[in-house]
């Protein structure tokens, strides 16, 4: 270790839990203390970046680290050396570089160590060798922070002008947002197509006729009965020597129909015919085991297999990386840095988990070499795969320790590792022709059975077959047809994206890193441009309004390749030391102009209207699809002589008025369901002239109104204008100003007589926000807020 004098050395990582982990490793000599994360970034409120001083960057401390910062620098002035123990990639390498900025130590007293897996050998080890900070990651780093400032601060408030208020877009959310789009377009866009199979089911019993059995057993009894599964069906099947098969051929020609009239003519030549074996083709199959996880496939395998969020993953993975406390064992990290793309393993991984295999699980398992996982083209090698830090710590053994989730994810990232290093899984593969003469020619039927021989590696890591076992068949045998139906068909549209599923999109569009997958697909669902429904995403309206909106006026921002370029280019400034500020301005310069154009031109979304099929049931013009701040909707083009609107589904189809048996209860017009941004309400059938709504509980019963406001004469001290009066809330009644929402002034309402006191000696509304403030007691709350502002 580089320490040369006999004070202390400071060690600073991002987290306690990190902190508390490897203060365990190091000696009496250190004192490990936490960053909370990010103490140094670009301002909050303000841009931050002068464009014009070639990308120069102003960087704060952040709001709530300043008490962690004045710890930090007290602990350095007590102590020799800092090192600086942050994550390896560039978002630790950056927080590394701001701490060394803040800190001051100097250079030859400021280390970097960097360890891929919190342990006591890795530790020792990183401390034993330090470096200094990489500059060509903090470069990268810097670079793509600006470029997402950029973006961020210069189209988002120009969406607030266009669209609507408090939106954002990101130079990889947006394309993001695009993927989903245009997938939900490419669905809405599907024409289905009809075809037709014919399937059968046979059996080598010809002794018996197990038909009236099977459709026993394949039909729900009722309408609230699921039907067999495929694995249960696949056991029906081989406990009555049956399995099921296809119509391939009708000759030499492929089977094709795309109507009834086609499937009922080949249907019928079959349903009488006789059927044998005419060939039979027998071979070995091998699988073999998945390589070690990386961040994108952790997350789409517990996405798929366990159901987390990615989010979710990347928190859990964080804990299980940081050290979690194992009792006696004290507080241990369980698996290695989990964002990586590189599937490399260590030399010593693999000595230890082919040990573990060859003790525990068995010879035959083990192969004669270890297995190599190439990594994709733009890994870091420096990097490891995601695994256990020590294979022999078993899931089983942890179970009781930590959380479910924890367990889950250990388990998960464990069973993939020692996988990855077994012996494939041996299958005994079957194709069979099944052939018969018919009025209309020789047709043959085709059948594939699996047999697992050998289980391998999916003893530790179990897939899911849906592959029948044949019963043993001889060529020329004859077969029992069971059952033989013509059975109605539609293609199907692209599926929508899950999470594992948009994960995997993202990485093979080359759009973010490894670190950024969360935070994309959180964002974008935190923004309305997206939502989950059943797993999958779906673009909202405003997404799909926004997405448009970017296209048409950055087609660089939104183009997938250029968005791909600018990673690489990234990636360049790390490995190839290419100039950051080069990349910064070959960027800007296409932006800036893009940005003109737009701000000139661009249309506001309410002011757009698309042409529907749909007419008005007023005055029988056309209706037109418009957007507002719930969403697309109907309206009539004849606005505003005609304010007819209604609303429309997801796919545009005009959605009828439903009465309710309500009243409304100023006008006494039918209340009528409509739907927005917090779910369904009731509206007043006479909207625009009454805008009376009631709510909905739960249930769909609608709740009583409000009581309306009751003036109380007493003077808002905000604004001037208005008067307080009494409103009420879940937590009672409150004051509130009747201007409301232009002026949102809000007291409570136990100072009610207080201030009609006031008022009436003359001393209410006072001349100033802090005079109020003092009358009203809010003083000390005052300080507290400017103090937390500061």
């Amino acid at each position: 270790m580089a320490k040369t004098n006999s004070k202390k050395s400071l060690v600073v990582v991002e987290s306690p839990a990190k902190a508390r982990t490897i203060n365990k490793y190091l000696g009496s000599d250190f004192e490990v203390k936490s960053s909370m994360g990010h103490v140094r970034d670009l301002p909050a409120k303000n841009f931050g970046v002068d464009i014009e001083d070639d990308f120069h960057p102003t960087y704060v401390i952040n709001p709530g680290r300043k008490r962690t910062v004045q710890s930090l620098k007290a602990a350095v002035e007590k102590c020799g050396e800092l090192y600086l123990a942050t994550d390896l990639d560039r978002e630790g390498e950056a927080i590394a570089w701001h701490l060394a900025q803040i800190l001051g130590v100097p250079e030859e007293r400021t280390y970097r160590v960097i360890f891929n897996a919190i342990t006591k050998a890795a530790i020792k080890q990183a401390f034993a060798e330090p470096g200094k900070l990489d500059m060509d990651k903090v470069k990268a780093q810097q670079a793509r922070r600006i470029l997402d400032r950029i973006v961020g601060y210069q189209i988002s408030p120009l969406l607030w002008k266009k669209v609507a208020r408090g939106l954002s877009a990101g130079r990889v959310q947006s394309v993001a947002v695009k993927i989903v789009v245009e997938r939900e377009r490419e669905i809405r866009a599907f024409k289905p197509r009809e075809y037709w199979l014919i399937p059968a089911v046979f059996s080598t019993d010809l002794q018996s006729n197990y038909t009236h059995e099977w459709l026993d057993f394949v039909t729900p009894k009722s309408e609230s009965d699921k039907p067999p599964t495929l694995a249960e069906q696949n056991k029906w099947l081989f406990e009555h020597n049956a399995f099921k098969a296809e119509l391939a051929k009708v000759g030499e020609e492929k089977f094709e129909a795309s109507n009834k009239e086609q499937a009922e003519k080949f249907f019928v030549a079959l349903k009488e015919a006789e059927f044998e074996v005419a060939g039979i083709e027998r071979k070995e199959s091998v699988s073999q085991p998945s390589p070690p996880f990386i961040t994108s496939t952790l997350q789409q395998t517990a996405a798929n297999r366990l159901g987390f969020a990615t989010k979710r993953t990347m928190r859990v993975a964080q804990q299980l990386y940081e050290g979690i406390n194992l009792g006696s064992m004290g507080y241990l990290g369980l698996i290695t840095y989990m964002r990586t793309d590189s599937t490399d393993l260590s030399s010593e991984a693999i000595n230890e988990v082919r040990n573990y295999i060859s003790k525990h699980i068995g010879g035959d398992y083990l192969p004669a070499n270890a297995r190599v996982y190439a990594s994709k083209k733009n890994a870091q090698q420096a990097h490891e795969a995601i695994r256990p830090t020590d294979v022999d710590l078993t899931p089983s053994e942890i179970k009781p320790l930590v959380t479910n989730e924890q367990y889950k994810l250990y388990d998960l990232v464990w069973r993939r590792f020692v996988a990855c290093q077994m012996a494939g899984a041996k299958w005994d593969i079957t194709n069979v022709d099944i052939a018969a003469e018919t009025s209309i020619g020789r047709c043959f039927y085709t059948s594939t059975g699996r047999v697992l021989v050998f289980d391998g590696f999916s003893k530790i890591w179990q897939t899911k077959s849906s592959q029948q076992q044949l019963p043993v068949l001889q060529k020329g045998q004859r077969l029992a047809p069971v059952d033989i139906k013509a059975e109605q068909h539609f293609t199907k549209p692209p599926a929508r994206y899950t999470e594992g599923s948009l994960v995997k999109a993202l990485e093979k569009e080359g759009i973010g890193r490894p670190s950024t997958y969360a935070t994309i697909i959180s964002t974008i669902q935190e923004r309305g441009y997206v939502e989950q429904k059943d797993k999958k995403f779906l673009a909202t309206d405003l997404g799909e309004v926004v997405t448009d909106k970017l296209n048409e006026y950055f087609p660089r921002i939104m183009d997938i390749a250029f968005t791909r370029y600018m990673e690489e280019q990234l990636d360049k400034i790390e490995e190839q030391h290419i100039d950051w500020l080069g990349v910064l301005r070959e960027f800007y310069g296409p932006f800036k102009q893009n940005l003109d154009t737009a701000a000139a031109e661009m249309k506001h979304a309410k002011a757009e209207a698309s042409p529907s099929e749909y007419k008005c049931p007023k005055c029988s013009k056309e209706l037109v699809y418009r957007f507002g701040k719930n969403g697309r909707f109907l309206s009539c083009s004849g606005y505003p002589k005609c304010k007819f609107a209604c609303p429309c589904d997801r796919e545009g189809k005009q959605v009828e008025v439903q009465e309710s048996e309500h009243k409304c209860p100023v006008c006494g017009k039918v209340m009528v369901y409509k739907r927005g941004r917090f779910g369904p309400f009731l509206g007043c059938s006479g909207y625009p002239n009454c805008k009376t709504t009631l709510k909905l509980d739960k249930d769909g019963n609608a709740l009583p109104p409000k009581p309306a406001a009751k003036p109380t004469g007493i003077k808002c001290y905000k604004c001037k204008d208005g008067e307080l009066v009494i409103r009420q809330s879940k937590r009672g009644p409150f004051l509130g100003c009747n201007k409301f929402p232009r002026c949102r002034t809000i007291i409570s309402y136990k100072v009610l007589d207080k201030l009609k006191q006031f008022q009436e000696a003359g001393q209410w509304p006072p001349q100033t926000p802090e005079e109020a403030n003092q009358i009203l007691g809010r003083k000390k709350a005052k300080r507290v807020r400017n103090k937390t502002k500061s």
